[in-house]
């Protein structure tokens, strides 16, 4: 994986079922300047009975209110034909394609179609045989933690690393599964404490409403974010109302940017090399408040600091004080050692 923020422009199953919309997203993520553009590979048959409901937030955001949840993900399924239409056109936009593969078929596809990684959603934390099979394509492995608690990251990390995974290529997301996610409930320190507890590069992938949690994320230390995309929040479909849009993402990502320069120094606290030029101008010298003869006797009443800073610090008053004067000397003259004896 790339040293720098990873981020992951989340599709997902926004397009609808539709090629065209696909594409558009693709143009949107690779504009933004996303790394990523993922989607999901599935089918209904596979992932979901006849007889499953539809959470909550899938009923709000769908106008088929009784519309069963295997109905809905089989208008939302992506061809073989249309995921390798998809990555050619994503190395045509300079974008990687990304897909999260939600059942063995579906990884076998995607290893073969050429993904540079695997993605595992949070609702996957706990199928064993399906870690398993990931953890046999030695590839690069981003592990969302919706839903779970440390033992189940732990129960997870352990059966891809007995898999022969090696850590160091596996990222945990820290991740809260509700769609939008209240700010009560983001925790975004448990990042953190997933960091601390098995010594892994983490980062967070974020179903708030707006851009301002994946960028602090990014302030304390994500390595990747992902963050569910839509070209109209307005669409029909399970994941648009808690998706950000086209500006937004655009908005995202250049803050993103942003913050990785700014948290990139040593740590160091001293001067940088765009503010030096800086410093005579806002800092101060010590100068006469009033005009003065030779051979008078310097008091603090008789000095002010004034700018520019080019001059003597005022950190060096006391050198002047009770000091006498060689020559006559105007007011708001800057002092220097030669006008004292």
């Amino acid at each position: 994986m790339k040293a720098g923020v990873l981020i992951i422009a989340e599709a997902g199953v926004n397009h609808n079922g539709s090629i065209e919309i696909a594409k558009r997203m693709v143009d949107v993520a690779a504009k933004a300047g996303s790394d990523f553009v993922k989607f999901q590979t599935f089918k209904a048959d596979k992932l979901v009975t006849k007889a499953a409901k539809k959470a909550a937030y899938q009923n709000k955001s769908n106008r088929a209110e009784n519309e069963s949840q295997y109905n809905m993900l089989k208008k939302l399924e992506l061809t073989d034909s249309m995921h390798e239409e998809l990555f050619a056109y994503c190395l045509q936009k300079g974008i990687q394609f990304l897909s999260t593969g939600f059942d063995e078929d579906s990884i076998d596809f995607l290893d073969k179609l050429g993904i540079a990684l695997f993605k595992i959603p949070s609702g996957e934390i706990t199928n064993k045989p399906y870690l398993q099979h990931i953890a046999h394509k030695k590839r690069d492995v981003i592990l969302s933690t919706g839903m779970s608690d440390l033992n189940e990251i732990k129960k997870a990390l352990e059966i891809l690393t007995n898999e022969g995974l090696n850590m160091d290529k596996i990222k945990v997301l820290h991740c809260n599964t509700e769609y939008p996610t209240p700010m009560e409930d983001v925790n975004l320190m448990a990042m953190k404490t997933i960091e601390a507890t098995f010594g892994v590069k983490v980062g967070y992938s974020d179903h708030t409403e707006g851009i301002e949690v994946p960028i602090a994320a990014v302030a304390i230390g994500a390595t990747v974010i992902e963050k569910h995309f839509t070209l109209n929040r307005n669409l029909e479909g399970p994941d648009h109302k808690a998706s950000i849009e086209p500006d937004e993402l655009n908005s995202m990502v250049k803050a993103i940017r942003n913050i990785e320069l700014a948290i990139s120094g040593n740590g160091e606290k001293i001067p940088s090399n765009s503010e030096l030029k800086n410093r005579s101008v806002v800092r101060k010298s010590l100068h006469l408040n009033k005009d003065l003869k030779r051979g008078y006797i310097l008091t603090s009443n008789d000095l002010i600091s004034l700018r520019p800073g080019d001059g003597m610090s005022p950190m060096e008053i006391d050198l002047f004080l009770g000091k006498i004067l060689s020559t006559d000397l105007p007011a708001y003259h800057k002092l220097t050692y030669s006008d004292i004896l």
